[in-house]
């Protein structure tokens, strides 16, 4: 399929084959599309959680309120933020960069130090908020290597995250959740799985200069 028939086939699955898991090769083909998510500065302060114990994801469908893709899927992916965003990490990853390209350090002082004034200046809740919405590109690129990879998987905003963070114990790691996306394969009596999309047409929602 072309990736437009693979977008058309994608959609928020409702019902997942609770007897289906996904391969390792499957897995760690996510973990390393999240690792490849395009973020803002290259700074990745995003957290990828793995939840493959089904008797722990039974706890969390209380706190999703309800929703049963959380332990029916073959795994659940738990998007988290850092709490705290510093110099840390911004010397952390320009010494990546220095490692991996060999890059002198007069070609990324400069760089360093501009981004290390814009962090510094930034509100403890803007920090956050910039950190969310890095997370919605992550999801975003989830779902489509979910797609081409043949995957189903199910966004969530809808659950409680500092219940969750305690029962994962996310929050004694200084992170907290953000968005939950239950991933693996339909279930062949999930209703919703065969109806058309709904979606404007181009010339409603595309606007070309």
């Amino acid at each position: 399929m072309s990736i437009i028939e693979k977008l058309q086939w994608r959609y928020a699955t409702k019902k997942f084959d609770k007897t289906q898991q996904l391969t390792d090769d499957k897995l760690n083909t996510l973990k390393k599309a999240f690792n490849l998510t395009a973020l803002s500065y290259g700074l990745q302060t995003l957290k990828l959680v793995i939840v493959k114990d089904k008797s722990v994801r039974e706890g969390l469908v209380e706190l999703s309120y309800g929703q049963r893709q959380v332990a029916d899927a073959s795994h659940l992916l738990v998007l988290c933020i850092q709490n705290e965003i510093d110099e840390k990490d911004i010397t952390m990853h320009f010494d990546t960069i220095k490692t991996i390209r060999n890059t002198p350090d007069a070609v990324l002082e400069p760089f360093r130090n501009q981004l290390k004034s814009t962090i510094e200046s930034m509100p403890v809740d803007k920090k956050i908020g910039w950190a969310t919405k890095q997370a919605y590109i992550a999801l975003g690129n989830l779902m489509t290597v979910c797609a081409v990879e043949d995957i189903d998987s199910c966004p969530m905003e809808g659950f409680i995250p500092k219940a969750l963070d305690a029962a994962l114990g996310i929050d004694k790691l200084g992170l907290s959740s953000v968005l939950l996306l239950p991933v693996g394969y339909r279930a062949n009596d999930d209703m919703f799985s065969d109806l058309k999309k709904v979606r404007k047409q181009l010339s409603e929602t595309i606007i070309e200069l």
